[in-house]
């Protein structure tokens, strides 16, 4: 069968390598992923190894976004770890390159690594390069803050359509310290990426020598054996959140390295976050909190000047195994930093001394929920609850003047379960600070948020709402207050947890929006977002 495709004998006598490639026309994330992968597979040839290329699946996260098109993203996770290791079992591959791109196409490529546990790496496609607009750097983000502040008529219809048309300028995953470049960050301080590969750029000269080292790099791992298991371990795990903390990184990193941790067998909790955070400095300049995008990052010293501020703060686990057969420590140590750099901050002046993620509990979210203060000094805000069941309705409300200042929006029945797929929320988000509202405004909700979401915003609300965890039982009017400082987000009522219980022992679970097919599958199988939103 394989000669029947053009393999030889010498062919099938080396090891077999797949290439299992996120590529897809639709969007500029992966698209250029077809070219990396010959780049990735002329290094396997050259190091004595045979490619096998297939493909899986990609969702877009920022194609998808407010629309119900954004329910398959995380799902699309679950499917990309499940198809990637239904390939390379099926046929028996002696090692593996994942080539990634858009937001859950990472983590399901290294969830995929460390189930299959056979020697390889996974290789980031890169980053955009930022767009030109009225003089100044965009991102995809600014687009999306610009639709509020259309609404509000602070934008033209013209202005609003010119950002549209610059703010990508061509391959690559969003540019900005988003979803997708936290995730690329992940890959190299876990260890599973080369250091200095996933930072270059999508469409730098670097980024084809970067593939092909990676394809010789696959076979090096094939011939010593390293597996994945023995490179995600606790020590790399901490190192990872530690590196979102520094960075002002994405809240979906909480969910994809809980669901990597399990994969791995590693008991990381929720409430790790949170102290690793406390602990850990927000050193990166980067968007969208701070000013800069992934490719100043690259310019300025790339990922590994991040393990090297790290390092220096004493914050690094040196001594955890990466797939170069080199430690993190040793990898850092070496790190350069170009002359003059703004992106990343010495450590005695820090942007704030710490990190950029907090773990908030209370009556209103027992099991915890994720909020970025990357961007923001950590609020304590009191407000009355504007109650949604759906992402349309409370975008809706905002796009029609209805959301107040000191209001706390309160999106639901959008978690994992519920939605189903726990959608990112950027489009209410955005909408919310273009309209002037981001410092005034609280909003809260069992789904996700984008990577580029900024403010005070609170995600992950765990239980769900369509669990009966309290959310579901907020009503319009009811006072709110979310403590940043104090790591506390609750219902402020009298005898609250009474008050919740009597509302509880009413409430009905409402019947799944999905009765076949993936999304009722993936309804029944997932896991809370305090887990990571994992199937099994």
């Amino acid at each position: 069968m394989l000669k029947a495709v053009g393999f030889t004998d010498d062919d099938l006598r080396r090891p077999l390598v797949g290439v299992a490639n996120t590529w897809i026309e639709i969007g500029p994330c992966n698209y250029h992923l077809r070219e990396l992968a010959a780049e990735v597979k002329a290094g396997i040839r050259a190091a004595g190894g045979t490619p096998l290329e297939f493909n899986t699946v990609s969702i877009s996260d920022g194609i998808t976004m407010g629309s119900a098109g954004m329910k398959a993203s995380l799902v699309s996770r679950e499917v990309v770890a499940d198809s990637i290791e239904l390939v390379a079992r099926g046929n028996l591959f002696d090692g593996i390159v994942v080539l990634v791109g858009c937001d859950k196409t990472i983590p399901g490529g290294v969830m995929a690594l460390v189930r299959l546990d056979i020697p390889g790496l996974v290789l980031y496609g890169g980053s955009i390069a930022p767009g030109r607009w009225e003089g100044r750097d965009v991102t995809i983000q600014d687009v999306f803050e610009a639709v509020g502040a259309h609404a509000a008529g602070r934008l033209s219809d013209a202005q609003l359509g010119a950002l549209e048309d610059a703010a990508c300028p061509g391959p690559g995953a969003c540019g900005g310290q988003f979803t997708a470049n936290t995730m690329a960050t992940v890959c190299e301080l876990l260890g599973v990426s080369p250091m200095r590969a996933n930072g270059v750029p999508a469409m730098a000269a670097e980024k084809a020598d970067a593939a092909r080292r990676a394809g010789e790099l696959a076979m090096e791992l094939v011939r010593s054996d390293l597996r994945p298991r023995r490179i995600v371990t606790r020590d790399a795990l901490e190192n990872a959140v530690a590196a979102v903390a520094a960075t002002g990184g994405s809240t979906n990193a909480v969910l994809h390295l809980l669901a990597i941790a399990h994969e791995a067998g590693v008991d990381l909790r929720i409430g790790d976050f949170d102290r690793i955070s406390e602990r850990t400095p927000l050193l990166a300049d980067l968007k969208p909190g701070g000013r800069f995008v992934a490719t100043d990052l690259y310019r300025a010293g790339g990922i590994g000047l991040v393990a090297r501020r790290l390092l220096e703060a004493g914050l690094l686990h040196r001594d955890a195994l990466t797939v170069t057969g080199t430690t993190i420590g040793a990898l850092a140590a070496e790190a350069e930093e170009t002359a003059g750099q703004e992106v990343v901050r010495p450590v005695a002046e820090p942007l704030t001394p710490t990190g950029g993620l907090v773990i908030l509990t209370g009556n209103l979210a027992p099991d915890g929920c994720v909020v970025k203060v990357a961007g923001h000094e950590p609020a304590l805000h009191r407000g009355p609850a504007r109650v949604f069941d759906s992402e349309e309705d409370a975008f809706a409300a905002v796009e029609q003047g209805r959301i107040q200042p000191g209001d706390v929006v309160v999106i639901r029945y959008e978690g994992p379960r519920g939605g189903p797929g726990m959608r990112e929320m950027l489009a209410v988000t955005a909408a919310i600070v273009g309209a002037g509202l981001g410092e005034s405004v609280a909003l809260v909700t069992d789904g996700r948020f984008s990577g580029a979401t900024r403010g005070m915003m609170a995600g992950h609300v765990a239980p769900e709402a369509a669990r009966g965890g309290p959310i579901a039982v907020v009503r319009d009017g009811d006072p709110i207050v979310f403590d940043e400082r104090s790591r506390t987000l609750r219902l402020d009522l009298p005898d609250a947890d009474a008050e919740i219980a009597t509302r509880l022992a009413d409430w009905r679970e409402p019947a799944p929006r999905f009765a076949n097919g993936v999304m009722a599958k993936y309804a029944r199988l997932v896991s809370s977002a305090a887990s990571g939103a994992v199937t099994s």
